[in-house]
């Protein structure tokens, strides 16, 4: 500034803000020249073998496909087969009644031919199909990715990523080095408010990002999980011992409440945190602009409220004699490296939300609805004016599968990728290690350790640690 110029501060307010919105505006078009060479959601990946063209059409086998596998998969994609360019060439489950009503439904769709199958290593075997959608039970994702990965195949896989902590870097180490493209399933990182959210996060307009806020509650009288059972779902139906795995070491016998409620147990699922919890993390820590490993995280719930054993107005096909392992109600918090916090809150008995926002030391965004709002801080006024996003189309699986096929034909990463979904995965791995020992778990990114608040080793959970898992 030469002696003829008079600062910002000297000119008056007006003149002073401005300047600042001058600044600001430069600091946006700098961000914006930078996010084109490095992706808001995570690092680039290496380019994969064997790159499918813009134009070629993907093949699809689906492993797993009962609720979700069916209903938002198959269903989702038979209703998009055409504009996404894809064809189905495999159905595999361990229910037979579900493959071949599935096979049935693909082909009246006209998206495919497929053959049926009752094992996932078949599916592999086979060079010709493209890409897999993995929708098991949570804790056979690993092994079925990791197969698909190494077989040369892409992976959609449903949330969460895997059971455990040391299945993720399992997984982020088999993509990183195969160079295939995984997405995780958690369709909120294909709303785009939250790349808006990130784009402004970048730009400087909120300041440091000081917490980020959000909950996903749900109230059912009757417990929430208790799906019907079936009548077709039999022992000779279902090949139970596939199902259950050598992971599991319950070896419990052939249960249809196993079977349709496995969310309840914590053999087969984290419960809230790995069915709830990624819906919000997956979303928040992409908006952060560049999503970080924790730093430490707790977590506390609680399962008091024997919402499965409720009489009351429950019709037959809601009853149980089994009560659930995992929490009805649980809350976690999450520190970062940048000096943020993150809270969420999740709940089966209580269905009032709080307010969805990340908290900046200049400003906070009210993430509510289809549009962003930007309030600024008190002492931020003059120098940052409210703002209202424009509105956004609402978060969507048919979205999500798009993204997922633009990116194997691009070669890029995903919305939810490996690199964001390892960090996800890391923090509701911590807070299950965290309420179900009661400690508070610190994390080092470099070794893939984790400590208590003394320093001393703490053995993340994994497979046979106690009764229960």
């Amino acid at each position: 500034m030469s002696s003829h110029e008079k600062s910002p501060e000297a000119a008056g307010p007006t003149n002073r803000r401005q300047f600042l919105k001058r600044s600001t505006a430069a600091a946006t078009v700098l961000a914006a020249a930078g996010s084109l060479r490095t992706p808001i959601y995570g690092q680039a990946q290496a380019p994969s073998v064997n790159v499918v063209g813009a134009n070629d059409r993907l093949v699809i086998g689906f492993v797993g496909v009962g609720g979700q596998g069916s209903g938002a998969h198959v269903n989702g994609n038979n209703e998009h087969f055409k504009e996404n360019n894809i064809t189905v060439a495999a159905v595999c489950d361990v229910s037979q009644h579900r493959v071949d009503e599935n096979v049935k439904k693909i082909t009246d769709a006209g998206a495919g031919t497929p053959q049926g199958y009752g094992d996932y290593q078949k599916v592999m075997e086979r060079k010709d199909i493209d890409v897999i959608f993995c929708a098991t039970v949570d804790h056979w994702h690993t092994r079925v990715s990791k197969a698909a990965l190494q077989s040369g195949k892409h992976v959609y896989v449903e949330k969460p990523m895997t059971r455990y902590l040391a299945e993720a870097f399992e997984l982020y180490d088999t993509v990183k080095s195969t160079g295939k493209i995984l997405q995780v399933g958690s369709q909120g990182c294909s709303d785009m408010k939250w790349h808006k959210a990130a784009e402004w996060i970048k730009a400087g307009k909120i300041g440091p990002i000081v917490m980020l806020q959000g909950s996903y509650m749900r109230n059912n009288p009757w417990g929430e999980w208790n799906y019907t059972i079936q009548q077709w779902a039999t022992a000779q139906d279902i090949n139970w011992k596939m199902w259950m795995g050598s992971q599991i070491q319950t070896h419990e016998p052939f249960n249809a409440d196993h079977y349709f409620r496995w969310r309840k147990y914590y053999p087969y699922c984290s419960g809230l945190l790995g069915d709830l919890f990624p819906h919000k993390l997956h979303p928040y820590m992409l908006a952060t602009g560049n999503p970080e490993f924790p730093v430490r995280v707790a977590a506390v719930g609680s399962k008091k409220f024997n919402t499965d054993l409720r009489k009351e107005g429950r019709k037959p096909e809601q009853e149980t004699k089994y009560q659930r392992d995992v929490e009805e109600v649980i809350q976690l918090i999450a520190e970062f490296p940048s000096g943020y916090v993150m809270h969420i809150t999740s709940s089966t008995v209580n269905e009032q939300g709080t307010q969805e926002r990340i908290r900046g030391h200049k400003a906070t965004l009210d993430m509510a609805g289809n549009k962003i709002q930007l309030n600024p801080e008190r002492s931020f006024s003059e120098e940052i004016d409210p703002q209202t996003s424009e509105g956004f189309p609402a978060e969507s699986v048919p979205a999500h599968h798009k993204n997922f096929y633009e990116s194997i034909r691009a070669n890029k990463q995903p919305n939810a990728g490996i690199d964001l979904a390892t960090k996800v995965q890391t923090v509701i791995s911590l807070a299950e290690t965290s309420d179900r020992l009661g400690v508070m778990c610190y994390f080092d990114e470099k070794t893939r350790k984790v400590a208590d608040g003394l320093g001393r080793e703490i053995k993340p959970l994994y497979y046979g640690w106690d009764k229960n898992s």
